[in-house]
């Protein structure tokens, strides 16, 4: 009897951390024909296979246009200092034109994925600031609030998008340092770190669930290593393999 207790428990155990883990789809679903990182291909993708979320990167260019990009330096391109012109001139290797955010949000109101939407560190911080004000307000005036989520490792701009976003609105911070109890002092949804700092710190996991935070790590692409995850009770797992994951949520 005891046996069968401690099997039906531990069963019972594992159907939760399966049902509390979703998928998000690192810069979109991009590993896919006619898809590219961060392009408005990859969010259609990630919304056709049923992702819960897409991540995506956000820069502001030196005249003040933000465009989604993840590298801070494209075809020779350094977007901080660049004009929005030049660089919305730039091709993905799937043949679409660099999106801005406005593009990437307009498409993402005909999708139901949730919008992960990841600001940069900019090394001109007024920049940044700026850049953490006008996505908000672009999210908001596009009706689109209650379906992003903001991510980033800029410890200032963290307590910025928790200061000028909706109250209630999720934002995770990436960089890995801060224990789940500093997260919660600034007011963030919770950790979204990188699957070697969860592992180094596991302790954390329960930690922010105990705080009533959530947890992402990320970029997850092994089997093994989201088998670990489910299994810890992530909430969220950023995986460049969205499929893959899906197939282990379902077994």
């Amino acid at each position: 009897m005891r046996k069968f207790c401690v099997s039906f428990f531990m069963t019972i155990s594992a159907m939760v951390a399966l049902a509390q883990t979703q998928v998000i789809a690192h810069r979109g679903y991009w590993k896919t024909d006619g898809s590219a990182e961060n392009s408005i291909r990859s969010l259609v993708k990630a919304d056709t296979i049923g992702c819960y979320g897409s991540e995506f990167d956000v820069w502001m260019t030196a005249d003040g246009e933000l465009v989604v990009n993840h590298d801070a330096v494209v075809d020779g391109i350094c977007i901080e200092t660049a004009q929005s012109k030049d660089v919305r001139a730039i091709n993905l290797p799937n043949g679409e034109t660099l999106p801005t955010l406005k593009q990437y949000l307009q498409a993402g109101k005909d999708c139901t994925t949730r919008l992960i939407f990841e600001l940069k560190p900019h090394k001109n911080r007024l920049l940044e600031v700026k850049a953490v004000i006008d996505g908000i307000m672009m999210v908001e005036s596009m009706g689109l609030a209650d379906r992003v989520e903001y991510i980033t490792f800029s410890a200032s701009a963290l307590e910025e998008i928790i200061k000028y976003a909706p109250k209630g609105t999720p934002v995770y911070y990436l960089n890995g340092e801060k224990t789940p109890q500093e997260l919660h002092k600034l007011g963030a949804a919770g950790m979204d770190y990188n699957l070697r700092v969860l592992k180094k710190h596991p302790e954390w996991i329960k930690e922010s669930h105990d705080l009533g935070m959530k947890v992402n790590v990320w970029t997850v692409n092994k089997e093994e290593d989201m088998k670990w995850c489910i299994e810890q009770g992530i909430d969220f797992i950023t995986t460049n393999e969205p499929e893959l994951l899906q197939k282990l949520l379902k077994k």
